[in-house]
């Protein structure tokens, strides 16, 4: 249920404890792609897009198992749940009971 634009902290990998914003969801993968986690860097050669050429960084993706939402209200890693709010389902953060978006 993890969304475009959540705040997920990095709970198994090499990025354990870094927090972050989810910037892809890849679905049929089941995988995320995390604003500054998981980072890469790939040599390139210079292109006519790119002539200088050179090192780019590249966020990779990363297991969506890996990653756990963060708590609006305590900041800290929760697991979500699913409530229906006037005939609409919400999704909710278990530890505070907080309503997402």
């Amino acid at each position: 249920m993890l969304k475009k634009n959540d705040n997920v902290i990095v709970i198994a990998g090499k990025d354990k404890g870094k927090t972050g914003v989810i910037t892809q969801v890849l679905t049929k993968t089941g995988k995320v792609t995390v604003k500054d986690v998981n980072v890469a860097t790939r040599h390139t050669k210079p292109t006519q897009k790119n002539p200088q050429g050179g090192t780019v960084r590249k966020e990779l993706p990363i297991d969506a198992s890996n990653v756990m939402m963060l708590d609006p209200k305590t900041n800290k890693p929760t697991r979500l749940g699913k409530k229906q709010v006037n005939g609409k389902w919400v999704r909710v953060a278990k530890k505070s009971g907080t309503v997402l978006n």
